[in-house]
């Protein structure tokens, strides 16, 4: 069992060797913890609430993908290096809409690549199709700080 501090309160949280998979939280603030930073977080209908809406301040790019849709395997890694590179700013998840069709059908999922973004617990902005990661970045930028 490690023990995480939360970079937004300095809270200690124990967390088990499961953290890599299910992304953990802090227990007094909500916020998420550093266990799975660098890479794309998996959301799912159960934790999209905690994970997503729960971040606050911290801007979350949400990619709407399915795993037979050929665009988005191409944005893959454009995503993988956007998680990397977010270095605390913001936080990238991935959704698989065909295996949480509840909050794909929340936020209006017609086309995918879709790619969400939050802010404390609001869809700020949305981006359909591919896109390069220049575009992208612009976009999380306006909504960063």
């Amino acid at each position: 069992m490690a023990i995480l501090t939360c970079s937004g309160c300095g809270a200690r949280n124990r967390v088990d060797e499961r953290a890599e998979t299910l992304t953990p939280v802090c227990g007094r603030c909500g916020a998420l913890l550093e266990a799975g930073a660098g890479v794309p977080v998996v959301v799912t209908d159960a934790t999209f609430p905690t994970v997503v809406l729960g971040a606050g301040a911290v801007p979350v790019l949400v990619d709407c993908w399915a795993p037979w849709c050929g665009p988005c395997q191409a944005l893959a890694p454009t995503l993988d290096r956007l998680a990397a590179e977010a270095g605390g700013r913001y936080l990238v998840a991935k959704l698989d809409i065909d295996q949480n069709p509840r909050t794909a059908q929340q936020f209006g999922i017609q086309s995918i690549p879709t790619l969400l973004i939050f802010k404390n617990g609001a869809l700020v902005d949305r981006l359909v199709g591919a896109q390069p990661k220049q575009s992208i970045q612009a976009r999380l930028a306006m909504h960063v700080g």
